[in-house]
């Protein structure tokens, strides 16, 4: 498995992971000419694209969508709730490939094993997801997995259990709490959105998450999603601190606003 984080932000987010058998894009949140721009800095093409997986229906997630009917050949896994929020917000005449699942439900694309678990957030029925490669009875291939974690507001048990055995994390940390409470741009109202238990986690809340978890089997942990404006490098660092001593042999990755990161091999 090889994943590379396209674009994270308010302004958009997707991500990439290729398997001998799959290029898939996770969230289409920008578009259509900027994940070509963004595909093609990464060596790929949306014309090379198997698949995209959507978490849930909001703009910068899935404002891509609506321009991919250059592509028809590429489904898009959703579930139903997610794929009438966005379908009802394109153009009648372009009608994409769903491929629907339950939330909840476990199955394979190609050389993937997908499992689809709910998260508390403000969409219609927004999801995470667990993808693993790699088969449990080849002893010559390495099974790896990866946990895409964005936009909630807490992390229940099933969440956390779903983090424990997996080889890569991927998870917000969308705002520190003394500069989202400091920012005078935002109002009152969309201030408590954020904070709340279906908006978005900040550093404090990631850093307890991921200390309450802590798993040895962690190779890397991404910290995506940052809020431009309540968020920094520095403040993700000082509130991660002591964790990084307890997961010495992990390795942590802010990604900034707007930002790629090179692939990693898992």
């Amino acid at each position: 498995m090889r994943f590379s984080i396209l674009g994270s932000g308010s302004s958009g987010n997707a991500a990439l992971l290729v398997t001998e058998g799959a290029r898939i894009l996770i969230d289409a949140g920008f578009s259509t000419r900027k994940l070509e721009q963004l595909l093609v800095a990464a060596g790929e093409s949306l014309a090379r694209i198997d698949a995209i997986f959507l978490t849930h229906e909001h703009g910068d997630h899935a404002a891509g969508i609506e321009g991919l009917k250059k592509f028809p050949k590429i489904p898009i896994f959703a579930n139903p709730a997610t794929s009438r929020a966005v379908q009802a917000k394109i153009a009648d005449a372009h009608k994409p490939d769903w491929q629907l699942f339950e939330t909840g439900a476990r199955f394979r694309f190609r050389d993937l094993e997908i499992e689809s678990f709910a998260v508390p957030h403000d969409a219609h029925d927004p999801v995470g997801f667990r993808f693993t490669a790699g088969r449990e009875d080849d002893l010559f291939s390495s099974r790896r997995s990866l946990v895409f974690l964005t936009d909630l507001g807490h992390a229940p048990q099933h969440i956390r259990e779903h983090l424990r055995a997996c080889d890569v994390v991927v998870v917000e940390a969308n705002h520190c709490s003394e500069l989202l409470k400091a920012d005078h741009k935002r109002p009152w109202s969309t201030k408590q959105r954020i904070a709340g238990r279906h908006g978005h986690l900040s550093n404090e809340a990631v850093r307890e998450l991921l200390a309450a978890v802590a798993s040895p089997q962690w190779r890397r942990v991404y910290l995506t999603h940052l809020s431009r404006d309540c968020n920094s490098a520095a403040a993700i660092e000082t509130a991660l601190a002591g964790l990084r001593t307890t997961l010495a042999t992990c390795d942590f990755t802010v990604v900034g606003a707007d930002e790629s990161t090179p692939f990693y091999e898992l």
